[in-house]
């Protein structure tokens, strides 16, 4: 089965892609870099999900099949996203802030 969109008509139409391509590869670097905070969320979420036992006392084994597998990704994705631009949008709000106040 060959995929409808090809590479060409994505990185010709898709602005993001095209900027994502111009960037350098330190800018990359540094944005690949996970956020503490963000992190912090991430696993106390995914926790949570899982059940939280803390492993120090318990042998925990999970048993799942790959459609819930991915939903669970998904979801894990969808969450550090959001929380992400959260993190964005706080970051240049206080920016905003310190703009207005000088």
């Amino acid at each position: 089965m060959t995929n409808p969109v090809s590479h060409r008509q994505l990185s010709g139409s898709n602005v993001l892609w095209q900027y994502v391509q111009s960037m350098e590869p330190e800018t990359i670097a540094k944005l690949s870099q996970p956020e503490p905070e963000v992190a912090q969320i991430m696993e106390n979420s995914l926790m949570q999900m899982l059940g939280g036992l803390p492993s120090e006392h318990f042998d925990v084994a999970i048993t799942t099949n790959r459609e819930d597998l991915g939903r669970l990704l998904a979801s894990a994705m969808m969450n550090g996203y959001f929380l992400y631009n959260a993190k964005q949008r706080l970051e240049f709000e206080k920016s905003l802030s310190h703009a207005s106040e000088a």
